[in-house]
């Protein structure tokens, strides 16, 4: 256990971020799922910037690396055109 105040409060925040994060990025996971099992390309391209602003927040918060951010968008992108 933590021996200073301020190493106690790091503990406390750092749970805090940690479960906000978690939530962030799951929430993003789901979205991607969804955008990918769509079969219908006007109702894909209407979620597209949605789904691609979360992941693009994700990797401005260090929460995913700039890269695989890219990858993501990119390989959504390139899904829905070939719909």
């Amino acid at each position: 256990m933590a021996n200073h105040k301020s190493a106690i409060k790091r503990i406390r925040s750092n749970d805090a971020k940690r479960l906000r994060n978690k939530y962030q990025h799951k929430t993003t996971r789901n979205a991607i799922r969804k955008l990918r099992s769509l079969t219908d390309k006007k109702e894909a391209e209407a979620l597209l910037p949605s789904v691609t602003s979360m992941i693009q927040r994700l990797a401005k918060r260090n929460i995913i690396h700039t890269n695989k951010a890219a990858n993501l968008v990119s390989g959504l992108q390139l899904k829905i055109n070939k719909l």
